[in-house]
């Protein structure tokens, strides 16, 4: 087993936001500092230092007296991280030596293309469009960048597992994700980035879609 270099609260905390992301913890949900630590397998110390990175993040709170708890849902936090991860694959993007791009075009093109449906169900386009992104921004030598960008991505799918759910068939961004591709094969890096924001804004408004249409107060009965 290779040794983890990395402190002990940066591994908590990624935990976390994996079992976030897979839809274990509940919205507004109190955290049991002793359970968690055990469950875990760690002390609470360093299990504080990850809960209070995660707060400065947004994805926990924390009250006086009442220790931590997982933050509520909001349409504004996932507009925000929408924007703040597009902009960070955009550098990531142009950050990447140009050649490299070319190199992977082709493969990014066959992937977009070979996807066998239109439609899927969530978990499926989910894991479709993480591995597809972390191709695209794989060149990037900013490892801290790509690591923010990890990080963040796992924030929003516990917004996209809870709005939509794992068995929920959406349409997938194929002709998107092909714009990029070309426009990389072309040498084009700002078109691809152009393209990568597109992406990003029409992804981010299908889920949001689903959001609006979840909180619908509910329609009054109709007078007979």
């Amino acid at each position: 087993m290779p040794i983890e270099r990395r402190p002990l609260r940066e591994q908590i905390k990624d935990e976390l936001l994996e079992r976030l992301g897979r839809g274990e913890f509940a919205a507004d949900e109190p955290i049991n500092e002793n359970r968690m630590a055990a469950d875990l397998g760690v002390s609470r110390t360093p299990l504080r230092e990850a809960l209070i990175a995660l707060e400065r993040e947004g994805v926990i709170r924390s009250e006086r007296g009442k220790g931590f708890r997982f933050a509520p849902l909001s349409r504004k936090e996932f507009l925000d991280l929408s924007t703040i991860v597009r902009e960070m694959e955009s550098l990531a993007l142009r950050l990447t030596d140009p050649a490299f791009l070319v190199s992977i075009a082709p493969r990014l093109l066959a992937e977009a293309r070979g996807f066998p449906d239109q439609r899927a169900a969530y978990a499926v386009l989910e894991r479709y469009d993480d591995e597809w992104h972390e191709l695209l921004t794989s060149g990037c030598p900013n490892e801290r960048l790509l690591d923010m960008i990890g990080s963040l991505k796992l924030t929003m799918h516990r917004y996209e597992r809870v709005v939509v759910g794992d068995q929920d068939v959406l349409e997938r961004s194929a002709a998107e994700h092909e714009r990029i591709a070309e426009c990389l094969l072309a040498g084009d890096v700002e078109g691809a980035v152009d393209a990568l924001k597109t992406n990003w804004a029409s992804g981010s408004e299908r889920i949001m879609e689903r959001f609006d249409l979840d909180r619908r107060p509910a329609a009054e009965p109709t007078p007979s």
